[in-house]
């Protein structure tokens, strides 16, 4: 049995609890009524767009149409992870420091994945590809911002450790350590939060698919938890990468602290 059909009326109902919590804010005069509008107005009009570029990559058969998509949905990924940042690196820094490592991380993980894993006809299939790109991606980019976010403001907070510590001979990377264990820690909570309650807490999205579609649940739990590995790896790696190149970005050759190299705080 696949998925009951939804018509555009059948979301117009799902939206009544969105209504409801409106009403109640303009209500409590919170001030979040017009933000949940908005918000809702882009979430239908980004995937309305969305599943008109997916119903077009998915019926191209061209490595180079879903190479183009991937990258688009990376630079996209990176503007986030900058925009995130309360203390950003200047220039363009600010943008490849998160973006090369989370983008280049998840594009290996993921030809990794369709090669060796699920192994579609033929191995790039958009159909594949782009969804999980998408969920590597999302998890990445959350788990990227909050670590650099963290290092960042560490960095500016604790400078007088930092240089008490440079002072004393440690190398860059050893007075860094504990500012990159704080970063780590904070990007891996998500997924590891995620990968502790899903299944008893949540049903990931992917799986609660596919049991709507009629697929088997234990094939279904079997791919969740592929996903989820291959999310973990991603995250992981990335931030390894990211929070190194920031370690080399924060520091300079003569092991020195460089907060000049961050954006200036706002007043």
């Amino acid at each position: 049995m696949g998925a009951v059909h939804l018509d555009n009326w059948h979301i117009g109902i799902a939206a009544a609890g969105l209504l409801l919590t409106g009403a109640v804010s303009l209500a409590m005069q919170l001030g979040l009524a017009r933000s949940l509008a908005v918000s809702a107005i882009r979430m239908i009009v980004q995937l309305a767009l969305v599943s008109l570029v997916l119903g077009w990559a998915f019926s191209q058969s061209s490595i180079w149409v879903v190479a183009g998509l991937l990258a688009l949905m990376g630079a996209f990924a990176a503007y986030e992870v900058r925009a995130r940042q309360k203390a950003r690196f200047l220039g363009w820094w600010s943008i490849g420091l998160g973006g090369v490592p989370m983008v280049g991380v998840g594009m290996m993980m993921l030809c990794f994945t369709l090669a060796a894993v699920i192994g579609p006809d033929p191995w790039y299939s958009p159909r594949y590809a782009i969804p999980l790109f998408g969920m590597l991606l999302g998890n990445s980019m959350t788990g990227v911002a909050l670590a650099l976010d963290q290092i960042t403001r560490g960095a500016r907070q604790r400078r007088t450790e930092i240089n008490d510590r440079l002072a004393l001979g440690l190398t860059r990377t050893q007075a860094m350590l504990p500012l990159v264990r704080d970063a780590m820690a904070t990007g891996l909570m998500p997924i590891i939060n995620a990968m502790a309650a899903t299944g008893l807490v949540f049903l990931p999205g992917m799986m609660t698919g596919q049991i709507l579609e009629g697929a088997d649940p234990q094939n279904a739990v079997r791919y969740q938890i592929m996903i989820m590995f291959a999310i973990a790896g991603t995250v992981g790696l990335s931030l390894v990468l990211a929070l190194w190149l920031s370690v080399i970005r924060l520091t300079d050759g003569r092991h020195r602290l460089r907060l000049d190299r961050l954006q200036a705080p706002k007043a």
